[in-house]
C-alpha cells in the first residue's frame, strides 16, 4: 500500500508542477483530462499525507519518551504518541477505502426512471414527490436535469416520468437510488384519515457513449407520433415525439418533450444506450458470488430499499438500517446524509470483499 500511495503522490506533485503553469498545457483537451485526474487524487493525496504527519509525531513521540529526563515532558510524549497512533490506524482504514478502484461511471451523467407502483393515484403523487426532491437535490449540486419522457396524472402525480442529470459525478450520487421506494401517509382525499402504503419504483442507469453499447440501425423501428398529455397549445399539432423499439431486446422509448423530432430522437439513443448497458451490466453482476455483494443492496429496482413515514416525520433506509426524522428537509432535496452514509457502508463492504 505505502508504495502505492509513493507513487501516486509523485503523480499528484508532477500534475501540479505542470498545472501551475498554464503555459507549458496549451491543449485545452489535455489540461482538462489533468485537472480531472489531480481533483480525482486529491483526498487521497490529503489523507496520505496525514498519515505521513501522523506518523512522524508518533515517531518523534516516541523518541522522546526514550530520551527526556523530564518526567513532565515524557507524560505529555506519551498522550501525543497514543493520539498519533489511533489516528494513524484511523488514517490507514480511510486509505484502504480510498485505494479501492473507482466505479468506472461515477463521472457519468445520470438517467433517471420513476414509475407510480402500488397505491394508484396516491403512488403517482408519490411518485412526483420523488421526482421534486431528486430535482432539489440536483439544483443543490449544480446538476442540470431534463426531463425526457413523462406521463402525467394531474395534481402533480406521474405513472413515470424519465429525465436526466447532467453533472460532474452526478451517477456516484445518484446510483444508490435504485429500488422501490414506500411512503406511508394520509391521502389528501382520504375523509376517514386512515394512512395508506404507496410504492413507486426509481431506477438509475448511466448515460454512456455509443462507442460502449453497439446499436444496429436493422435493429431499430422508429415511429413519430404526436405528443400526449400536458403542453399547451403545441400537444397534438405536430408529429415531433418519438417511438423507438429495439427488436432484439423489445425494449421501446418514448420522448416527447423536446419540439424538435430530431432532439426527441437523440434523447431517446441516450435512453436506449443507458437501458442497454443496464442489461450487460446486471448480466455480468449475476455471475458474482452473493458473499461478494454490496451489502448496501443488490441494485435490483425490485428491492425495497426506503420507507418514508409523514405521521412520524422519518426517513429508513432499509439497507443500512439508518432511520433519520427530518422527513421535509428530505423531501426538499438534502438528501447528501443518506447518500454518504450508503457510499461509506458500500465501500465497506467493498473492502471486507476484497479482504476475504
Amino acid at each position: 500500500m505505502t508504495e502505492r500511495l509513493r507513487d501516486a503522490e509523485k503523480r499528484y506533485v508532477t500534475i501540479e508542477s505542470i498545472l501551475s503553469d498554464v503555459e507549458t498545457v496549451s491543449d485545452m483537451e489535455k489540461y482538462t483530462a489533468l485537472m480531472k485526474e489531480y481533483k480525482s487524487l486529491t483526498p487521497l493525496i490529503e489523507k496520505y499525507r496525514e498519515y505521513t504527519a501522523a506518523e512522524k509525531l508518533m515517531a518523534d513521540s516516541r523518541e522522546l519518551m526514550e530520551l527526556s529526563d523530564d518526567a513532565e515532558l515524557r507524560e505529555l510524549a506519551a498522550e501525543e504518541y497514543k493520539d498519533s497512533k489511533e489516528r494513524l490506524a484511523t488514517c490507514e482504514e480511510e486509505l484502504k477505502i480510498l485505494l479501492l478502484p473507482r466505479d468506472p461511471m461515477d463521472d457519468k451523467n445520470v438517467v433517471v426512471e420513476i414509475r407510480a407502483g402500488a397505491g394508484g393515484d396516491e403512488a403517482a403523487l408519490f411518485a412526483g414527490v420523488l421526482f421534486r426532491m431528486y430535482t432539489m437535490y440536483a439544483d443543490s449540486k449544480r446538476y442540470k436535469t431534463e426531463v425526457v419522457n413523462m406521463n402525467e396524472t394531474g395534481l402533480g402525480g406521474y405513472r413515470e416520468i424519465t429525465f436526466i442529470v447532467s453533472g460532474d459525478g452526478a451517477y456516484s450520487r445518484f446510483k444508490y437510488e435504485m429500488g422501490v421506494h414506500r411512503v406511508q401517509r394520509v391521502p389528501e382525499t382520504e375523509t376517514s384519515g386512515r394512512i395508506h402504503t404507496s410504492t413507486a419504483t426509481v431506477a438509475v442507469l448511466p448515460e454512456v457513449e455509443d462507442v460502449e453499447v453497439e446499436i444496429k440501425d436493422s435493429d431499430l423501428v422508429i415511429e413519430t407520433i404526436k405528443s400526449s398529455g400536458a403542453g399547451g397549445q403545441h400537444v397534438n399539432k405536430t408529429e415531433s415525439a418519438i417511438r423507438l423499439l429495439h427488436k432484439p431486446t423489445g425494449i421501446v422509448i418514448e420522448c416527447q418533450d423536446e419540439r424538435s423530432q430530431h432532439k426527441n430522437r437523440d434523447r431517446a439513443m441516450k435512453l436506449l444506450r443507458a437501458k442497454l448497458y443496464d442489461m450487460k451490466t446486471a448480466e455480468q453482476n449475476e455471475k458474482i458470488a452473493s458473499e461478494r455483494r454490496s451489502q448496501v443492496g443488490t441494485g435490483d429496482r425490485s428491492e425495497r430499499i426506503r420507507t418514508y413515514n409523514y405521521q412520524q416525520g422519518r426517513i429508513t433506509d432499509h439497507r443500512i438500517g439508518l432511520t433519520i426524522h427530518s422527513l421535509e428537509t428530505f423531501l426538499n432535496g438534502d438528501i447528501d446524509t443518506v447518500v454518504d452514509a450508503l457510499a461509506t457502508a458500500d465501500a465497506a463492504a467493498k473492502l471486507k470483499g476484497a479482504d476475504a
